[in-house]
């Protein structure tokens, strides 16, 4: 069976074809790269993966990326509402509220500023390979939104843009799949990319 990255990629390639000019993405666009948000201890093991084969295959951009990490860290300690010695956030939802505001403007330390790309784009996290495509989401009534990136789809009707809907099961598949990892790794929780990729 296919692991949960080839049937997200899969299921992405599939969106951007049926997207065509309506998803705009590329190079140097990077507006859903500012702001924190949680990710999957999954996600962050994919992440210091990535990094640690660029640390063989290319050390100056490795360097660059951790110096962004140390960066961030110094402004995110004071205010993460979590536990700072192993980064996992706290449950507590006004928290995490009060602090997704305040980093709101905060760039991901993996964006390289100078190119306006991800300097670990193979091992991103499943919300950055989904982000963009429609994709379901509950509405506040209740109601079952097809969200999309603001810069998107912008020209397109309603019937278009469903036509384009990301595969609808990856929410549960991505589910299941971190609580699998959670509970082979004994984990619980999310959190954020700069903790995953700190330095110990």
């Amino acid at each position: 069976m296919p692991d949960l990255v080839q049937i997200v990629n899969s299921a992405l390639a599939s969106s951007v074809q049926r997207s065509g000019p309506h998803l705009v993405c590329k190079p140097g666009c990077y507006q859903c790269c500012i702001g924190v948000f949680p990710i999957s201890h999954e996600d962050a093991a994919r992440l210091r993966a990535g990094l640690s084969l660029l640390e063989q295959t290319d050390p100056e951009k490795s360097t660059r990326i951790k110096q962004r990490v140390a960066a961030t860290l110094t402004l995110l300690d004071p205010w993460f509402p979590g536990d700072l010695t192993t980064g996992i956030l706290n449950e507590d939802y006004e928290a995490a509220i009060l602090f997704e505001e305040f980093a709101n403007n905060e760039p991901c330390p993996v964006l390289d500023p100078a190119t306006g790309t991800c300097d670990l784009y193979e091992s991103r996290p499943i919300l950055c390979r989904t982000f963009g495509p429609p994709m379901r989401t509950p509405g506040d009534d209740g109601e079952i939104n097809l969200a999309t990136c603001e810069l998107c789809y912008i020209h397109a009707t309603t019937e278009e843009i469903a036509a384009c809907e990301l595969d609808p099961t990856i929410p549960a598949l991505e589910a299941a799949s971190n609580e699998a990892f959670n509970a082979a790794h004994n984990l619980h929780g999310e959190t954020l990319i700069a903790y995953a990729l700190r330095t110990p």
